[in-house]
C-alpha cells in the first residue's frame, strides 16, 4: 500500500479507537487525526528504521515483542508533536492503540495482497 492509503487507514483507526476508548485516547477532531496520521507516517519513514536498528538485539531476544513498544513510542512521539489535541492517558493506552493499528494494517495488507494476485 502507498503512503496515502496507509494514512487514510490510520485516520480511521485513530477516530474509531478514540470513539471506543474515550478515557484512554483523545482526538479532538478529524483534522487533528489527519495531522497525527501524516506525522506518524513521516516518523515511521524516517525515525522508526533507526530505532529498529538500534533495538535489534532486544527485539530478537524478546522474539519481536519489543517491536510493539517501538510502535507505542512512535505514537507517544506523535502525541508530543501534535499537542494536547491528540493524547493518550498513559503509555499503555498508546500500546493498546499500537496493537489495534498493527492488527488492522496486517489484515488490510493481507487482504489487498491476496486480491491483487487474482
Amino acid at each position: 500500500m502507498n503512503f496515502w492509503q496507509r494514512t487514510l487507514i490510520t485516520i480511521l483507526v485513530f477516530l474509531a479507537t478514540a470513539g471506543f476508548f474515550p478515557t484512554y485516547f483523545h482526538v479532538s477532531s478529524v483534522w487533528i487525526a489527519c495531522l497525527a496520521a501524516i506525522i506518524l507516517g513521516l516518523l515511521n519513514m524516517f525515525v522508526k528504521p533507526l530505532l529498529v536498528i538500534l533495538s535489534l538485539p532486544i527485539t530478537v531476544m524478546t522474539l519481536g515483542i519489543f517491536y510493539l513498544f517501538i510502535n507505542a513510542f512512535m505514537l507517544e512521539l506523535t502525541s508530543f508533536l501534535v499537542g494536547i489535541s491528540f493524547e493518550f492517558s498513559s503509555f499503555w493506552s498508546a500500546m493498546m492503540v499500537a496493537i489495534i493499528l498493527s492488527i488492522v494494517n496486517l489484515v488490510i495488507t493481507n487482504y489487498t495482497t491476496q486480491n491483487s494476485n487474482y
